[in-house]
């Protein structure tokens, strides 16, 4: 099983890039920015569900 960091960070990125999609298509700077940061939050959150995975042996 994965960790929930993974699952949590795949989330987030995904709501991210949805974030970031309406951003752009009402012209919202703001909302857009945030969602790239929940995007980079989200690929951080993964990268440390992915590690926590390796050290248990589960890859």
């Amino acid at each position: 099983m994965a960790d929930h960091d993974r699952v949590e960070g795949a989330a987030k990125n995904m709501g991210g890039k949805i974030k970031e999609a309406a951003g752009n298509v009402t012209g919202d700077e703001k909302l857009k920015a945030e969602g790239k940061a929940d995007q980079v939050e989200g690929k951080v959150q993964n990268t440390v569900g992915g590690v926590k995975d390796a050290l248990r042996g589960k890859d």
